[in-house]
């Protein structure tokens, strides 16, 4: 037998050894060759007399299984291409195909031989789903990263090798739901206290003792294969309260992923339906739920985006090739406010000397005790100990002066958006700093190019937009300015690495790309209210098209003051008079003559409680505008929704169509990390090119031009690439190094 990702042997009691050790990989994962060595293994054990069970364990000292390969499977998911077959031919072999591994683990556990797991580190997925297919199985309790866990459902699959089966009939339908549903993970100890595991051992220790529990147990079975078997806690059919579970778990589903993630609607389905019937018949309803689940165009956009591509920039993808990486032994933050106050702890978190600057040191104190709350905070929940919070703060040195900025790598300046102060303290820093040192400005909306016009040297800056709360938010955009060097950006994406956040690499513009594409949400909502459409309306249909919050609440987190500001600058700018443009009035009295400024001041769209929460829409919002629409029929649900994702995916088009932002990996993890674009559609590119085609979303968008007005017109990019057929990820597919944009 040749194995290619197992090592294998056979000792002198007749028990077989399955090592799992994928070559050139630190990290196990069920490839296509994994699964032809199970299948060969599998078929060994059970037509080998002279092999009297099997004990499988991993070569690896990370663990035991990740999970299948992703970046294989995403080529198979969203469909795929159908080659000529009938629909019945092609659905057979499209069962046959998903249902290759759990056939295969069904055959091996029912091949009338023990078989025993031992686990070292973390099982995940695929992984979990392997060793749940085995009678014993015995963990790691020395290795505080072991993880269990079936995370399928965070990008769009559900477990296709029995995990949907198994997991309910081990530890009952209300335990194994919440596990499944939201790819929960759970330690060791909790692994034996639900029956997951049957013993923990010493690393060392596992495989031996599931080498002797194979010898004790020749005739083992799996529970579900013994007379008289019952699925703990009942099934819901037959059980009362297991019957209550499936339907509040199907109401909390609807409430919180308003249809949108076909994935937990089929994990749902497929226990629900499973667990009522023979093992056997179960695992073949998973199978096709599988393969419906894996085709949908979420899936594809998912693993590509929430996986694959978060993968690929959060170790530095986007980073241009050729430069040394960049060590960081010191960094200064200008500006202790909240942004500088948060960059400062998730620099001396990730252990990097950090001199904090203000205006005076006891600003600079007061910045430095935001790092203290947080320290607290996680003592105090049993994350870290007095030790490590005392050191992450001894990180931290506050000052007044910049003769202490001296010898930083990097400047971080993150006080107001004003050109006049960020020149003068570009000037100030850059009086102390060595010729090859970066200053980064924290800007979200002024151009880089300006900004560096006050520097004596432009190719070593650039921005670095962090998003609030700092110490939350896993992004960061880098944004080059005309003359930023490549040299300089390779540094500034080693920094964001430095304090792992991931970064998207943009080019300069007004607003760059996630500030200016963010608000069209909030204006879209704006437009919807002027329309007369019921506030309720705008908000409910906001969130139940993947948004994380209605147009309206996003407004008042915003500010509606900030709004203001902006909207008469827009209108100004595009020649309108203010005075009888109904928004900008409409605005300005919710401002200026109903103190309604937004969540700051506890009102705005919303009241707001004293904890910040909003409590209810304010009753008179429409005093000013009348409501024409107020009710939502589904055809006027589906056209907000077009006019909400639509819109944000036009912006998103003109920003690569002006060069502002070049790979489509970075607007789509940009889309969902920065803005909170609907998270199931992969961003807004795979939004275009999977759910839509390029040359059906042109058209919606030439239809709401029509309807609402040019801010739905497509740019010259989309029109190009409907008339070639191209997707976003056809024309800017990723690349070594960033295309700077044209001057």
């Amino acid at each position: 037998m040749k194995l290619e990702t197992f090592g294998w042997d056979i000792d002198a009691d007749g028990i077989a050894h399955a090592v799992f050790d994928v070559p050139g990989r630190s990290m196990n994962t069920l490839t296509g060759k994994a699964v032809a060595d199970i299948i060969a293994i599998a078929n060994e054990v059970a037509s080998n007399d002279d092999i009297k069970g099997l004990v499988i364990s991993s070569g690896k000292p990370s663990g035991f299984c990740a999970g299948a390969d992703l970046g294989e499977m995403g080529q198979r998911a969203g469909g795929g291409e159908k080659k000529e077959l009938s629909e019945a031919e092609l659905k057979k072999q499209q069962f046959d195909q998903g249902f290759a591994l759990n056939g295969t683990l069904r055959k091996l556990e029912t091949c009338g031989k023990p078989v025993a797991v031992a686990l070292n580190g973390l099982a995940l997925g695929g992984g979990l789903e392997v060793a749940l297919a085995c009678h014993y199985r015995v963990a790691a309790n020395d290795n505080p990263k072991l993880q269990f866990g079936l995370p399928e459902a965070k990008i769009g699959l559900l477990p296709g090798a029995g995990g949907t089966q198994r997991l309910p009939r081990l530890v009952g339908v209300q335990a194994a739901l919440p596990l499944i549903l939201q790819g929960e993970s759970f330690n060791a100890e909790k692994a034996l206290a639900m029956g997951v595991v049957q013993e923990l051992a010493a690393s060392s220790d596992t495989v031996g003792k599931a080498k002797a529990w194979v010898k004790a147990n020749p005739t083992a079975k799996a529970p579900w294969d013994e007379k008289g078997y019952k699925v703990p806690g009942g099934v819901p059919h037959k059980s009362p309260g297991a019957g209550q579970v499936a339907t509040m778990a199907n109401m909390m589903l609807s409430s919180k992923t308003y249809g949108n993630y076909p994935a937990q609607k089929n994990i749902l389905s497929c226990i629900y339906e499973g667990i009522q019937v023979p093992i056997d018949a179960g695992l073949r309803i998973e199978t096709r739920y599988f393969i419906n689940t894996q085709q949908r165009p979420e899936a594809k956009a998912m693993i590509r985006s929430l996986f694959l591509s978060m993968q690929e920039l959060s170790k530095g993808a986007n980073r241009p090739a050729g430069h040394p990486k960049t060590e960081f032994k010191k960094i200064a933050v200008i500006g202790a406010g909240l942004m500088g106050a948060g960059i400062a702890y998730v620099q001396a978190k990730a252990g990097i000397p950090t001199v904090l600057v203000d205006v005076s040191k006891e600003n600079a104190e007061k910045g430095k005790d935001y790092s203290r709350r947080l320290v607290d905070k996680d003592v105090s929940r049993g994350k870290s100990t007095k030790e490590k919070g005392d050191a992450l703060l001894d990180l931290i040195t506050t000052t007044d002066s910049y003769d202490d900025v001296k010898g930083a790598d990097l400047v971080i300046e993150a006080v107001f958006e004003n050109e006049e102060l960020k020149a003068k303290i570009t000037g100030m820093a850059e009086a102390v700093l060595d010729e090859d040192a970066v200053f980064g400005s924290n800007t979200s909306t002024l151009p880089i190019t300006g900004l560096a016009k006050a520097s004596k040297r432009p190719e070593n800056f650039i921005g670095i937009h962090f998003f609030s709360p700092v110490e939350r938010m896993g992004l960061v955009e880098i944004i080059s300015g005309k003359e930023t060097s490549e040299a300089t950006l390779a540094k500034a994406i080693d920094y964001v690495l430095a304090i792992r956040k991931t970064p998207i690499a943009v080019n300069d513009s007004r607003g760059f790309y996630t500030s200016r594409c963010f608000g069209t949400y909030t204006r879209e909502g704006m437009e919807m209210l002027a329309e007369g459409i019921k506030p309720a309306i705008i908000e409910n249909v906001g969130r139940q098209c993947g948004m994380p919050m209605g147009a309206l609440e996003v407004s008042d987190s915003v500010g509606l003051d900030t709004a203001l500001k902006v909207t008469r600058a827009t209108a100004e700018a595009a020649g309108v008079d203010l005075q009888s443009d109904d928004r900008t009035q409409f605005l300005a009295w919710l401002v200026e003559d109903q103190g309604r400024v937004g969540r700051k001041a506890g009102k705005g769209f919303y009241d707001y409680n004293e904890k910040g929460k909003p409590e209810r829409l304010w009753p008179d919002i429409n005093k000013m505008i009348e409501v024409k629409v107020e009710e939502c029929p589904p055809e006027l649900k589906k056209e907000l929704t077009s006019r909400f994702l639509v819109r944000q995916a036009i912006e998103v088009a003109r920003c690569f169509d002006e060069g502002v932002i070049t790979d489509a990996r970075d607007a789509d993890i940009g889309s969902i990390l920065a803005w909170g674009f609907a998270p199931f559609t992969g961003g807004c590119c795979s939004y275009v090119d999977l759910f839509w085609g390029i040359k059906e979303f042109v058209a919606e968008a030439d239809r709401l031009a029509a309807k609402y007005g040019e801010r739905f017109e497509p740019p010259a990019v989309l029109r190009d690439m409907a008339a070639k057929g191209e997707g976003f990820y056809d024309r800017f597919p990723p690349a070594g190094t960033k295309a700077k944009a044209a001057a």
